[in-house]
């Protein structure tokens, strides 16, 4: 039976999960990281897309994407393939890196992009690699807690700070303090 089509809508927000085939690691080092990172800007630059929050785990990772102007299918593969092209070779590998197809689901209103987003921060604490989700460096946290921090092209802190009240100073503060359940 063929795979279903999946939806794209372009001014929406997505959940994407991607895992590594038999839920090996993605990234073994912290350059494994780097070249994601690394891939994230090239694409953005071919193909302008937007990330509210992203977490980068050992065996899988975690986007809220949004892209206008490709379909997720299509922006994923280019991800996907460029980030298993580098893997291989870094590793001297062939095969598979990714286990199956990205998961996705569309963030439908203003609780699910909160609550998306939290959850993509709050992944390392919930596996118990880190205390505070301020302490994983593989996360787009720290571009909420620390306002100096110099803002990727590809991300979109507003997306979910737009949804908190006060100045910008104080979404961040508010954004931080539900994610530590203050």
């Amino acid at each position: 039976m063929p795979r279903a089509k999946r939806i794209w809508v372009p001014y929406r927000f997505y959940h994407i999960v991607m895992r590594g085939n038999r839920r090996d690691p993605l990234f073994r080092s912290a350059t494994d990281f780097h070249a994601f990172l690394h891939i994230l800007h090239q694409l953005h630059q071919k193909i302008p897309f937007e990330l509210a929050s992203y977490c980068l785990m050992t065996n899988h990772y975690h986007l809220q994407l949004r892209s206008e102007e490709a379909s997720l299918s299509k922006l994923m593969a280019l991800i996907n393939k460029r980030y298993a092209n580098y893997y291989n070779t870094r590793y001297s590998l062939t095969g598979h890196v990714f286990e199956k197809r990205f998961y996705d689901t569309i963030i439908e209103d203003k609780n699910g992009m909160i609550e998306i987003s939290r959850y993509i921060h709050k992944n390392p604490v919930e596996a118990k690699m880190v205390k505070r989700a301020e302490h994983y460096p593989w996360s787009s946290y720290y571009l909420y807690m620390y306002p100096e921090a110099i803002q990727p092209r590809f991300m979109k802190v507003e997306a979910i700070l737009k949804y908190y009240v006060g100045t910008l100073e104080e979404r961040r503060r508010l954004y931080c303090e539900a994610m530590r359940g203050l």
